[in-house]
């Protein structure tokens, strides 16, 4: 007796489908890791108090772009890897010349365009010197002198014309910087426990597709 099995159809057909279906699983799987992995990360920094203007520099993209693909692969970086790598692994922070680092308080302000505040910009914007005074015990203090408070909503301190320093009247010493040998920042979330969770989704996320497709007759 002889058995004769034959295929129906158009095998070349049948595999082109089997290849965009298995593209369109692996694709979607990947965006869709890479697009959670972005989403917790930029929670994690939120969670930490860090801010939403640092958790957007977490940013995600997915290769090829703009084609679906078998190899496809996501990418998860941050625009601040050295601010975020500080937070997320724990560092201790010393000054580069190895004396002292600066921390601008509330009343030394921003610098231009939301620049961050340093004793030598602060000097060069008002004109002013700053004067080092030394706390034994304590951070020491960066201060301007001959200040006077300003009127209104704008708030925060000017320096006193030549007539408000002779009369000596409203006149006080603000402090604009701290300065400490080092800042020790503790760990505050942890970068590599969800990446490696969000990783370990994709096998499920791209069999869930696929079963998804037979269901629908072909379509992811």
């Amino acid at each position: 007796m002889k058995l004769l099995a034959a295929l129906t159809g158009n095998l070349d057909q049948m595999l082109a489908d089997e290849v965009r279906i298995a593209e369109q699983a692996v694709t979607q799987s990947i965006r869709e890791a890479t697009d959670g992995l972005k989403a917790e990360l930029r929670n994690q920094i939120i969670d930490a108090g860090l801010g939403q203007r640092l958790a957007n520099t977490w940013r995600g993209e997915v290769y090829p772009k703009g084609q679906m693909s078998i190899k496809a692969a996501g990418l998860v970086y941050s625009r601040a890897p050295v601010v975020v790598g500080a937070h997320g692994d724990g560092a201790t922070i010393r000054s580069k010349d190895g004396f002292w680092l600066a921390i601008p308080l509330p009343a030394a302000g921003k610098g231009p365009r939301g620049k961050r505040m340093t004793p030598g910009l602060w000097e060069r914007l008002r004109g002013q010197r700053l004067r080092f005074i030394y706390r034994r015990g304590k951070p020491s203090l960066l201060v301007a002198e001959n200040q006077r408070a300003r009127q209104g909503k704008r708030g925060g301190f000017s320096a006193a014309s030549q007539k408000a320093q002779a009369s000596g009247r409203g006149l006080v010493t603000v402090p604009m910087f701290l300065l400490v040998p080092q800042v020790t920042l503790k760990k505050k979330f942890d970068i590599d426990n969800a990446s490696r969770r969000w990783i370990s989704t994709l096998a499920n996320r791209i069999a869930d597709r696929f079963d998804e497709a037979e269901r629908r007759g072909g379509n992811v």
